[in-house]
């Protein structure tokens, strides 16, 4: 008989590490305040090892003898979710998908469902949160479900484990992952423990019968994945579900993709029948924009392959405290910060002692250094109370000496803003070398931020 025997140990939530005792900085990632205690149980004596669920035992092979084909992929019928996964389901891929709770995680997974089923592939969705009943009503607000998609409730990674190689689907959906539990481990749920071990299972799975899996993952206060951060290393994807939840719009945003690019993005708006694709973001992005008001400049960035025209707001008054209020939403702040010390030190703008609000409307998040064009000649009209003529658009980084840098596919921008109707480009001006096609748009090169202040004192 096998003895047992239970011990504290404490790891790491970033990496996984384990000690005996707890630790104020986890010495393999360098984290502060990042061990949780768990009581672990382990078997003396002869246990036997259990198998693996990759079947047959695998052999070494020659780089040489191993043939190469494309990922056959499998097409969801979600046009924005396929652009994320960079063009389909691959089979045999672990995903991992997260987000805030009721963002939409789990109704976008059940519309994929929907759609791969009734294409005739197997589909299993597991559920450790709903019950059979919560399920279906959330499917009947989607529509109609073919009786290729099965329904199972279960938490125990045992149970699940012999299901699925007992139903062999082509794809199988666990929600979620810090509901699921192995007997073998004698930590709680959610620990860093059972979702280490539960997510080595599930990859087993997925290597080894060739079944795309997607788990959903609870976020922190933070916005990553509860749980160790091996949890993300382990998967072939990373998908995030961004956005207010009380917002109709949400963005899927892929964060790793083994098989694709890491900057492509999804738009979806929520519905009362289910999340609905956003074919153009920009025009959706745009709707509502104030005409004739100071502050107010549209910008283009790059998410992936997709250009996206965003609304940049801001709004500079005089401070009547002592330290000057500053605050950047969807873009970062310490960049805002840098923005404004250049446009004091190059162009003598006394803004040093005033209040600066930046927002970009839509509640988009973007980081692109191609909008400080856009918040710099936002700031410029906003102080100077001075607005922007309609059908201007702007992109372009600035530099700390105050000149106006290039950006990568610079067509493709310009082509965006001409199809929505734009009629004047600012941008920077050595990109103007690769933009020889006749264009409706008229295209303004910027060499520097007091080109730029030019521009807004000069008609257009």
């Amino acid at each position: 008989m096998a003895k047992e025997k239970t011990k504290t140990l404490y790891f790491c939530q970033e990496c996984g590490y384990e000690s005996p005792k707890w630790m104020g900085q986890c010495p393999a990632c360098r984290a502060w305040n990042s061990f949780v205690e768990e009581s672990v149980t382990q078997r003396r004596g002869g246990s036997p090892a259990r198998q693996s669920a990759a079947g047959p035992k695998s052999r070494p092979a020659v780089l040489s003898e191993i043939e190469l084909t494309q990922e056959s992929r499998i097409l969801t019928g979600i046009g924005e979710l396929d652009r994320v996964l960079g063009g389909g389901i691959v089979m045999g891929s672990l995903t991992l998908v997260g987000g805030d709770p009721g963002i939409g995680k789990s109704t976008l997974l059940l519309q994929m469902c929907q759609k791969l089923s009734w294409q005739g592939q197997k589909i299993l969705y597991i559920s450790g949160e709903e019950s059979l009943r919560q399920i279906k009503m959330r499917a009947e607000r989607i529509g109609r479900f073919p009786d290729a998609l099965k329904l199972y409730c279960e938490t125990s990674l045992t149970q699940i484990e012999g299901t699925i190689q007992e139903e062999k689907p082509g794809i199988v959906i666990i929600d979620s992952i810090q509901t699921m539990y192995h007997e073998d481990v004698s930590a709680a749920p959610g620990s860093v423990s059972q979702v280490r071990e539960s997510t080595g299972v599930l990859l087993r799975l997925a290597k080894g019968l060739g079944i795309s899996i997607f788990i959903v993952g609870h976020v922190t206060k933070e916005g990553t994945v509860a749980g160790p951060r091996v949890l993300e290393h382990m998967v072939d994807t990373v998908l995030y579900f961004e956005g207010d939840r009380h917002a109709s719009y949400r963005i899927l945003r892929g964060v790793k993709n083994r098989f694709g690019s890491t900057n492509e993005i999804g738009v979806f708006e929520m519905r009362q029948e289910g999340l609905a694709e956003v074919k153009n973001p920009s025009e959706f992005m745009l709707n509502g924009r104030p005409q004739g008001a100071s502050g107010s400049v549209v910008s283009c960035s790059m998410e992936g392959t997709r250009p996206i025209l965003t609304e940049i707001q801001a709004l500079v008054c005089h401070s009547n405290f002592g330290i000057p209020r500053r605050q950047a939403t969807g873009t970062d702040f310490n960049r805002v910060n840098l923005l404004m010390a250049v446009l004091e030190k190059r162009l003598g703008l006394q803004i040093g002692a005033c209040d600066a609000y930046i927002n970009l409307a839509g509640g988009i998040k973007i980081t692109e250094p191609a909008l400080d064009l856009g918040i710099v000649m936002a700031i410029i009209s906003s102080f100077q109370n001075r607005p922007v003529p309609d059908g201007v658009v702007a992109f372009g980084e600035v530099g700390l000496s105050g000149e106006v840098r290039a950006v990568s596919m610079a067509q493709a921008r310009v082509k965006e803003a001409e199809k929505l109707g734009f009629s004047v480009c600012i941008l920077p001006k050595v990109c103007l070398q690769g933009l020889t096609e006749k264009r409706s748009i008229r295209l303004i090169g910027a060499d520097s931020v007091a080109d730029v202040a030019r521009l807004l004192i000069q008609p257009l």
